[in-house]
């Protein structure tokens, strides 16, 4: 069983900037696939980012060049580096790990942009 737990969020401007980090209670972290996803009312909920075990990247299309996902298996914590903030991206935020069929969930974490 891995538990995730999610930090970082909270309120911010259009414009600025928040970290999000998701710290993994597996000793096994560094093989898991690690991935962020975001949910907002009435929507449902998709992927942001996603870093393999390997460290390769990839993005949403609405979040490229703006958002940087990254690892440090040392920590076994995967961060979420959100610039640029928009309002369209205030969504609770959830920390997902997955390898082969095993997946787990974090509790997420509210973002909010707004003025």
């Amino acid at each position: 069983q891995v538990q995730l737990v999610e930090s970082g969020g909270g309120l911010v401007q259009p414009g600025g900037s928040l970290r999000l980090s998701c710290a993994a209670s597996a000793s096994i972290f560094s093989i898991y696939a690690m991935s962020w996803y975001r949910q907002a009312p009435g929507n449902q909920r998709e992927l942001v980012a996603r870093i393999g075990s390997s460290g390769s990247t990839n993005y949403a299309d609405s979040v490229q060049g703006r958002f940087t996902i990254s690892r440090d298996n040392a920590k076994n914590t995967v961060y979420l580096q959100m610039n640029r903030l928009k309002p369209e991206d205030t969504a609770v935020y959830y920390c997902h790990a997955d390898r082969l069929i095993t997946k787990y969930w974090g509790q997420g974490t509210q973002v909010t942009v707004s003025s």
